[in-house]
Formats: structure tokens, sequence, C-alpha cells
């Protein structure tokens, strides 16, 4: 039966085709020529399409006249504007600038230490103590000379001002006072590097030397603790370049640890200024607020960012959209539903933009407000008249 009835619409076609262009099937064939031949096919098919449609609703309203029509029952779903916002989904580690090592500046037994792992220190605080070897003797005993100097030269410059006493002798306290000056403060410079204090404010993550242990500055080893700040931490990123013009400094972006369960909303702090050659990408520095300080150093995160925002988009289900032989997208519209819910199925063919959690943006093709059939969708077929159930 359907062959006989696609027989008939090929034969209507060429019948309208041969009636009203001279250039009939037969001599097109004849001719042979590839490109007249396709053309032909494209102008047939065409017909052939609008035949079927005009079938089709003829059989709908002899159905109806008949009082035989069963309709086909489908669900429809609204296509309303709403703000869309895309998310590049990525993977990063948790990071810190201020993660770092702690070494001494001179060699000597380590005296005392003064703190934990895990305690709380701010900076400028002394953590350890090393063994001056008689340093501070040393400097006690300079300080009295040079206090010596002073007296001496404040004398001298008062006798000079007087005019009594020679220039030369002026001069020799002078630089007497100088030289001692010099020499306190360069001994307390160099006793001053017995001492570890903290360089920021932070945790001690690490007591790597204990109590007693002879230090000595620079080498692989002499680390004496791990000090880590847990209240500036980021994430950095790779994106590719592909999204240099849509991913800016102040772009939302949302962090999810697998480990915590936790997730926190935060925005980009920095974008680098530099591609990899290598995976052809550009880092992101991501700030990560650390409140409680359960985020550490080189925890894994998926990180979501915005990348592209649309104010009045129109998104549909991406189960619904099908495609045409020509690559075409598209979906059913049930147009001017009545009061009994009764619509006529329109093929509308799409653009689509961008997808996110099961649905696309629409471009073109969907007005607002329109009823795009959902349940039944794959069934239907344009200009067939169906029964909305919702």
């Amino acid at each position: 039966m359907k062959r006989i009835f696609y027989t008939l619409i090929l034969t209507i076609a060429v019948a309208s085709c041969g009636g009203g262009n001279p250039q009939t099937l037969e001599s097109v064939i004849s001719a042979g020529n590839l490109e007249s031949l396709r053309a032909k096919k494209s102008e047939l098919s065409q017909q052939s399409k609008e035949l079927e449609s005009q079938i089709r609703l003829l059989d709908s309203a002899i159905a109806t006249k008949s009082g035989n029509e069963k309709l086909p029952l489908v669900t429809t779903v609204t296509a309303n504007t709403q703000k869309f916002d895309h998310f590049l989904e990525l993977q990063g580690n948790v990071q810190t600038k201020q993660n770092v090592l702690i070494y001494p500046e001179m060699a000597g037994t380590l005296n005392r230490v003064y703190v934990k792992e895990g305690q709380r220190v701010t900076k400028g605080q002394l953590l350890a103590s090393i063994d001056d070897g008689g340093m501070s003797s040393q400097l006690a005993q300079l300080q009295t000379q040079a206090a010596l100097s002073k007296t001496t030269f404040e004398r001298q410059s008062k006798l000079w001002e007087q005019k009594i006493g020679s220039e030369i002798q002026y001069l020799q306290a002078k630089a007497n006072y100088e030289a001692q000056e010099n020499a306190v403060k360069q001994l307390q410079s160099q006793l001053g590097k017995s001492t570890i204090t903290a360089p920021f404010s932070g945790i001690i993550d690490d007591v790597i030397k204990d109590q007693g242990t002879v230090v000595s500055p620079g080498g692989p080893g002499s680390e004496v603790f791990r000090i880590v700040n847990l209240s500036d931490m980021y994430i950095d990123v790779e994106v590719p370049e592909t999204y240099l013009g849509s991913i800016s400094n102040g772009k939302e972006a949302q962090v999810y640890f697998p480990v915590l369960g936790d997730s926190i909303t935060t925005k980009i702090r920095q974008t680098g200024n530099f591609i990899n050659p290598s995976n052809r990408s550009f880092t992101v520095e991501i700030p990560v607020p650390n409140t409680n300080g359960s985020i550490k150093p080189n925890l894994t995160a998926r990180v979501k960012i915005n990348d592209y925002s649309n104010e009045s988009a129109i998104l549909i289900p991406l189960s619904i959209i099908s495609e045409n032989a020509e690559g075409e997208q598209y979906a059913y519209v049930a147009e001017a539903p009545n009061s009994e819910n009764e619509a006529v199925v329109k093929r509308s063919i799409i653009t689509t933009g961008k997808t996110q959690n099961g649905f696309v943006e629409v471009l073109s093709g969907i007005e607002d407000g329109s009823h795009i059939i959902k349940e039944g969708a794959r069934s239907v077929k344009d200009g067939q008249k169906v029964k909305i159930l919702n």
C-alpha cells in the first residue's frame, strides 16, 4: 500500500514538473548531466515533502469529518526566556604561596625549639635558637669598648670646639668611635642569625630538627621547620586557549572538593598572560577562602568557570532535538492549542548554542512561549494533529 502511495506522489510530482517546466524528467535523464540530475532529485524531493504534508492534512480532515479521528497523545514544555549561565568544567589542585621550608642561617647546635607541630605562629615570632659559640660574650666586650670610645670622642670633640688639643687627636677619636660602632653592628647582625623566626603568620606543619641537633645553613637536609599559611589558598587550573576571550578576572567560579564533600563560590583573581605551547592552555588563579582550615595544599578540586551568560535565553531539553539528513537540527512545536488541548504539529528547524545539565540554548527557530513537544516527539510528523495531555 505504501509503495502505491509513494508511486502516486512521484507520478503527481513528475506530472506537475513536466507540465510547468519544458525540461522533463526524461530529458534530464537522457542528457546525463550529473549536476542537473542532482538538482532534479532535490526539486522532486521537496515537492514530495510538500505533497506528503498536504496528504496528511487531508487525512486528518477526513478523519475528523468521519468521526474516526484518533489523535496521538503528546506532552509539551513551554519555551520561556530565562537567564542562562554556562560553565566550563576543569580540575585543579589547591596551593598556597606561603608554604615554605625554614633553614638556619648559621651552623651550630640547636639549643632550643620553642614551637611544636600544628602550633599557630605570627610573623617574627621566635621559633628556635642556635648556640652562638661565645658570640654573645664578644658582643658584650665590643659594646663596652664602643661605650668607652664614644665617651672619648665626646670629650675630645668638646676640647676641639674650645681649640684645645690637636685636630689629629679629634679625628683619631672620631675614627675609633665609628669603627667600634660598626663592629658592634656587624656582630649583632651575626648574632641575629643564631635565632630562627617565623617569616610570616601561619601554622608550623613540621618540626624537622629536634633540640640538640647540629644544624648548618643551606643544602639538602638542613631544613628545621615547615610553615604553612592556610588562610591564603588558591587553585591553579589550565584553561584551553579557545576560551581566552570568554574567561577574565572577576568571572564567577564554583569549586567542589570531592574529598570534603563541600563546595564554595568564588571569582577568578588572575588570568595568565602566557600560552603554554605544550598543551595550548593558559593558567587561571582562583582564590579559595579557608575559614575553618579544612582545605589543605594539594587537595583535588573540581572547578566550574562561568564562560558565557545570556540574560534572555530559551532553553529546551537536549533529548527532544532531532537531526535530518542534511544535518539540520529540529524540534516539533504544537501550534495554537484549542480549548480541548488539540494542536497541529509543526517541525521547526533550529540553531543551537551551548548545552548545560541536559538543556540546550536555542538561538533561532523557537519563540518565547512556544509549546515544544516532549513525550511523543519521536512519533509525530509535520502537519499532524495531536492531543496534548498536559
